[in-house]
C-alpha cells in the first residue's frame, strides 16, 4: 500500500517536470502520422477513430491507437493493444516494449481522447513525442496544443472540430 503511494507520487513528480519543460512546436507541417491514445472504460469503439484517419487522409500504416485500462482482464478479452498501470514503474518509467515504441514515435498529431483523470493516461499523453497534442478540455490544460470541450458520448462534434481546426492550422493535405 505504502509503496504504490510512493509510486504515484514519483510518477506524478515526473508528470509535473515533463509539463513544466513542455515545448509547444506549431509548424506548418502536413498531418502525415496519427497516434491516438483512449480509455477503454470511457470507449471501446476502434472504428471512430479510423474514420477520424480517413477524414483527415492518413495513410493506415501510418496510423496507430492504443488503449488504456485499469482493469487487466480487460485487455486480453477485448482488444490486443491495451495497456494497465502494470505497464509503469516508478518515475515515469514505461515497462512495455511496445507501449514505449508508440509514445517514442514523432506523430504528427497526437490525439488524446479520455476524460478519466489517470496519472497513467496523463503520463502517456506527456511522454509522447508527438509534434501537436490535441485533447478533451481536462484538469491538466499543459497536455495538450489544441482543447477541444465536447462531451465523450459526441465524438461526431470532435472530430468535426479536429477536422476544422486542423484545416484551418493548414494541416490537413488536399
Amino acid at each position: 500500500m505504502f509503496l504504490r503511494a510512493f509510486k504515484e507520487n514519483s510518477n506524478k513528480k515526473y508528470l509535473n517536470k515533463i509539463l513544466s519543460n513542455r515545448y509547444v512546436n506549431v509548424e506548418d507541417s502536413k498531418v502525415e502520422s496519427l497516434g491516438i491514445i483512449f480509455n477503454m472504460s470511457e470507449n471501446e469503439d476502434f472504428g471512430l477513430f479510423k474514420n477520424l484517419a480517413e477524414k483527415i487522409k492518413i495513410n493506415p500504416n501510418n496510423f496507430k491507437v492504443i488503449g488504456f485500462s485499469k482493469d487487466k482482464k480487460a485487455d486480453l478479452n477485448t482488444w490486443d493493444l491495451c495497456f494497465n498501470p502494470e505497464d509503469f514503474g516508478w518515475n515515469g518509467e514505461i515497462k512495455h516494449v511496445e507501449l514505449k515504441s508508440f509514445l517514442d514515435k514523432k506523430f504528427d498529431v497526437l490525439i488524446s481522447y479520455y476524460l478519466a483523470e489517470d496519472l497513467e493516461l496523463k503520463l502517456l499523453t506527456a511522454t509522447s513525442k508527438a509534434q501537436f497534442k490535441v485533447g478533451i478540455l481536462q484538469s491538466e490544460p499543459r497536455l495538450n496544443d489544441l482543447i477541444i470541450n465536447t462531451n465523450l458520448k459526441e465524438f461526431d462534434v470532435f472530430e468535426n472540430e479536429v477536422f476544422k481546426y486542423l484545416t484551418i492550422l493548414n494541416k490537413i493535405k488536399k
